[in-house]
């Protein structure tokens, strides 16, 4: 991204707190994006929120819902995030040189247990996606940390796939994997948004999951038939050691709710360390089982962040807020 681009786009840290992450992403970094009027979406991670917020509310009270700021300041702000919602506070609808911008504030510990344990499935399932991502700040390096959950993302999304599908089937497998329990999903308009998505950023997801993959085609789990643009054909061993192979790189908190359905079994380590693996007793039985507790994850993530986020901008901006937050899955039109 060109400098003065990436400057522009640092100029909202430039009136906050300082904060450990910032990621900004979203339909509006896209090339072709001409609407000025989209909003600018970015996660800011800090290490403490009821601090941040108390210090930000007296830079940019304005940025929160009068009722949140004036009835229970930052610690009320603060609690409706971790115990309604998904430990997300967003500020939409803040207007910074004739930008409009939306930031959520996340505390880093649960930034990082999401990437890498898929604890709420919130920002991870974000963060699988390019949407024209620009990490902007990185004291703890999410960006690598964000290998990991890269790797639970191709895991999950070839268990779901057939013997042989296409590069794009599986990016489109992997982009549906946050979308799966969405209550906003139950209201889209375009059902196709997943295919628009990918075919929209292919070259990016390419770029984004090719070492992953090809890490995954050295061990054997992935094969590349033959290339042909967008319908490059793979191919993928359906037996159960390959099975177990995915299953045992998905993130762990995932891993431990499949356990609690299909069984876990108990191996030593020679270092004394004891592990539990998932029973994989059959393919599907694994994958439909995985499919039900990520369904079920999303729907619940979904359903707390849309009650906390209606909370956190008030009445006045709750249509406003519910038809912005639907729209943002849509980071992709067709042109």
């Amino acid at each position: 991204m060109e400098k003065e681009k990436k400057a522009g786009l640092a100029s909202l840290l430039k009136i906050l707190p300082p904060v450990e992450f910032c990621c900004v992403y979203g339909s509006a970094l896209h090339p072709n994006n001409y609407d000025k009027s989209t909003m600018v979406d970015y996660i800011l991670g800090v290490s403490d929120p009821m601090q941040w917020h108390s210090q930000n509310l007296v830079m940019n009270g304005h940025h929160y819902a009068s009722l949140m700021a004036y009835l229970g300041g930052a610690k009320l702000i603060t609690q409706v995030a971790d115990e309604i919602g998904v430990g997300v506070h967003f500020n939409p609808f803040v207007s910074v040189n004739d930008e409009m911008f939306k930031y959520g504030v996340v505390r880093m510990h649960d930034l990082v247990e999401d990437v890498l344990n898929w604890k709420t499935f919130y920002l991870s399932g974000r963060l699988q996606k390019p949407m024209w991502v620009q990490i902007l700040v990185d004291n703890l390096d999410i960006g690598n940390l964000n290998s990991v959950n890269l790797k639970g993302a191709i895991s999950a999304a070839l268990l779901l796939l057939p013997a042989k599908f296409t590069e794009e089937q599986l990016y489109a497998k992997v982009c549906s994997l946050s979308y799966m329990g969405d209550l906003r999903m139950l209201f889209a308009e375009d059902r196709n948004k997943v295919k628009k998505i990918v075919q929209g950023q292919f070259d990016a997801f390419h770029t984004m999951y090719k070492p992953l993959l090809e890490e995954y085609a050295a061990k054997g789990l992935l094969q590349f038939s033959s290339s042909d643009g967008h319908h490059a054909i793979m191919s993928q061993d359906c037996g159960l050691s390959v099975a177990w192979s995915l299953v045992s790189s998905l993130p762990s908190q995932l891993r431990s709710q499949m356990g609690m359905k299909l069984g876990e079994k108990t191996k030593f380590r020679e270092s004394g360390r004891v592990i539990r693996e998932v029973v994989v007793g059959s393919r599907d039985e694994a994958a439909e089982c995985m499919r039900r507790v990520l369904r079920r994850k999303v729907m619940v993530s979904s359903a707390r962040q849309a009650v906390s986020g209606l909370l956190a901008v008030g009445g006045v901006n709750a249509k406003e807020w519910y038809d912005e937050e639907g729209d943002e899955r849509m980071v992709f039109k067709e042109r």
